[in-house]
Order: C-alpha cells, then structure tokens, then sequence
C-alpha cells in the first residue's frame, strides 16, 4: 500500500525526490507514529527498477524468442491443413535467411496494433483483424517484407472482419465448457481453434490468388518450400 501511494503521489502526482527528502519525517494520520519516508524511497526505487527489468526481459523475450515461434506455429497448422505434419515447421523462423526479417515483420504489426488501441478500443479490435493474416503471409513467405505483408493482409480481410469476428464468437461455448473442465478442456479446444483459422487464411489466400490481389510467386507457393 505505501508503495501505490508513493507511486499515485498520495493522489496529488508523483513526488519528486526533493520533496520526498524535505519531508523525510511526515507523520501518519491517526496513528501518533513518526514514518520516515527516506527509508522508503530508497526501496521503492529499487522495486521499480527490477519491474523494470523484469518488463524489459519480458518484451524482448515475446519480440525475439515469442514472435518467430508464433509464426512458426501457425505455419505448422497452415501446413498441416495442406495435408503436411511436420513438428519441425515450429521452429521454422529461427533460421538466418528469415529470422530477423519475420521479427520486423510482426514487431512492425504489433507497433501498427497498439498506435489503433491508443486511438480506441473499436479501430484497435478492427485493425487487430486487418492485420490477423500476417504471421500467415510471414509463414509462406518470411522476406515478402512488412509493408506488403501489412498491405496483403488488409486486402485478403477487406470485406471479411464482421465474419471473422463472428466465427471468433463461435469458439466462446467451446472455452467455456473447457473451463468448466478445471481449465484442461481448453487445452484440447485450442487445436481446434488454431485449425480453424488456418483453413480461414488458405481461404482468404484463395481469394487473393483468384482476385489478383498477390501471386504464387510473391508467396513463393510455386516453388519448393524450404526448411
């Protein structure tokens, strides 16, 4: 509790250091108790130093190591839908022709998705199904480059985002009986899901194709897949 307060500033901003050590001593309201806030200020600064750290390791770790797992993933359920079933498509991205061009690639979508919620919640959720299909494009092709992985994916879901949003809406009775199965069930709920939507991008990839929106040879369908 004293270190909520010493971060809202007791409800009137956020103390500067200078302020803290002329009041040093302040005493608490009803209590007939001397506190000494510098012993505090010493410990709250270390407290949010490692917050800090902790969050820093944490979004490097989800850029670096979560992002390219992401991608690879999803292209183990988008070829599993084209009848291939390969584990090893998991760790697809960390290879040196594609890693760093994948991790722009998503790290650039995430910047574009948080830029939308900082406007509002209703363009974020819209541009959040805009830009869904690009760890897909990224798992067909990783170098296609993030500006056209973005643009690709807006044209491949233009008309689709309230369908998409729907089909989202049908996985809810699915989660819920799976947590009513102590948690486990969604476990086996979340294949289904992740399934699902790659059959959605092979879908929409069809579309694309169909409308000239992009061709087998920008998504490198054409030519032998590379692992």
């Amino acid at each position: 509790m004293s270190l909520i307060l010493v971060i809202l500033g007791e409800g009137s901003g956020l103390p500067s250091l200078n302020n803290l050590r002329s009041s040093a001593r302040s005493e608490l309201p009803g209590s007939g108790l001397d506190f000494d806030w510098g012993v505090l200020w010493p410990f709250v600064v270390l407290v949010l130093f490692i917050i800090s750290i902790i969050a820093v390791i944490g979004i490097a770790f989800h850029i670096l190591i979560g992002t390219p797992l992401t991608v690879g993933s999803l292209r183990y359920f988008k070829q599993s839908a084209e009848g291939e079933v390969r584990m090893g498509n998991i760790g697809y991205a960390f290879n040196k022709d594609r890693y760093w061009a994948i991790v722009l690639t998503m790290l650039w979508r995430g910047f574009l998705n948080f830029l939308w919620f900082l406007l509002l919640i209703i363009p974020g959720i819209v541009k959040s199904y805009a830009y869904s299909q690009v760890p897909y494009i990224l798992a067909d092709n990783p170098n296609i480059g993030y500006n056209r992985a973005v643009e690709l994916s807006k044209q491949m879901t233009h008309g689709h985002k309230f369908r998409m949003f729907v089909l989202d809406l049908s996985f809810l009775g699915w989660i819920l009986l799976g947590l009513l199965a102590l948690g486990i069930g969604v476990l086996f709920v979340q294949p289904y899901i992740n399934a699902t939507k790659a059959e959605l991008y092979l879908e929409l990839r069809h579309n694309a194709l169909v409308y000239n929106l992009t061709t087998e040879h920008e998504l490198r369908l054409a030519q032998i897949p590379y692992f």
